[in-house]
């Protein structure tokens, strides 16, 4: 039987997990993040790679992500910043799962002039891969954006990462829309979710604490929908993200899911900034890969 690899990113949201043999991607399973694990993290892998394992042995699986994080197989270092590709690949943390030995690659670090600390693990897997998939970004000056939970403004240098901030904009706006009064319940109401992100990205350069309350207010008093309360406080918050973050010139890329994409493209673009989208899936696969080409080269 020919033997498997398998490719892994594993977030706090979810698991993605590529199977490949002779070099080609033949299946995938997805699982929860590390913030919804029923069990400990070793347990949910090995029941994920049991139904392949029986088809074939695997002889390497090679993950990114949260993984690396005390909630995770156990804990890999950051490499600090900048880091180039064979930094990153140079310091995987290795630990057995039912007998398979799992490469966990580490994540980043870095401190901003003020010495502000910052980590990521996960997002510099795509930022690699976006290199592979695109050669051109490995020259010069890149500025990258990977929206999610936590959003990463990655600044590339000559293939280098040299320096990135994070806003936990995803997660700000679960509690907001989840947790708060502010989008009120599903009881009908006028107005889209597009057509309230709209709405969020015109107030988006005003003080944060009173344009929140817009969401509420809109539907107590124009009967607004929650969908378009809810699309407000996207705009609000992705505008203001874009607004701290966003170079005034060039180029953005954004590496993500196509809905997120979207959202960030269009907010980059209000402000005149141009924007190219990378697939965060082929961008994450292309990264991994680099690590199986590195096994190869060793």
């Amino acid at each position: 039987m020919t033997a498997t690899q398998v490719l892994g990113d594993w977030g706090g949201t979810n698991l993605r997990l590529w199977r490949l043999r002779g070099g080609t991607i033949t299946d995938r399973i997805d699982g929860p993040g590390t913030t919804a694990l029923a069990g400990n993290a070793a347990q949910v892998l090995e029941e994920r790679l049991t139904s392949w394992a029986v088809q074939g042995p695997i002889l390497r699986v090679t993950l990114c992500g949260m993984a690396g994080s005390p909630a995770g197989l156990l804990l890999a270092p950051y490499v600090p910043c900048p880091c180039t590709l064979a930094q990153w690949l140079a310091a995987p943390a290795t630990v057995k799962v039912a007998g398979i030995d799992v490469d966990v690659l580490p994540g980043l670090s870095h401190r901003s002039d003020a010495a502000v600390p910052d980590v990521m693990r996960g997002e510099e897997a795509q930022v690699f891969g976006a290199i592979a998939l695109e050669p051109s970004l490995g020259q010069g000056s890149h500025v990258i954006v990977l929206p999610g939970t936590h959003s990463k403004w990655v600044t590339l240098d000559d293939g280098a990462i040299r320096r990135f901030s994070t806003a936990p904009t995803g997660e700000v706006f679960a509690l907001l829309a989840g947790k708060s009064s502010l989008t009120g319940s599903n009881e009908g109401g006028t107005g889209s979710f597009d057509e309230g992100y709209a709405r969020g990205l015109e107030r988006a350069g005003e003080p944060m604490p009173g344009a929140l309350f817009e969401a509420r207010a809109a539907r107590l008093m124009d009967g607004r929908s929650q969908a378009w309360s809810r699309g407000y406080l996207s705009g609000l918050l992705i505008g203001a993200e874009v607004a701290q973050f966003a170079p005034g010139t060039g180029t953005v890329i954004v590496i993500g899911a196509p809905t997120l994409a979207t959202l960030y493209s269009g907010a980059l673009q209000s402000r005149g900034i141009a924007t190219r989208t990378i697939d965060g899936d082929a961008a994450v696969l292309a990264g991994l890969t680099q690590s199986l080409q590195q096994q190869d080269r060793t």
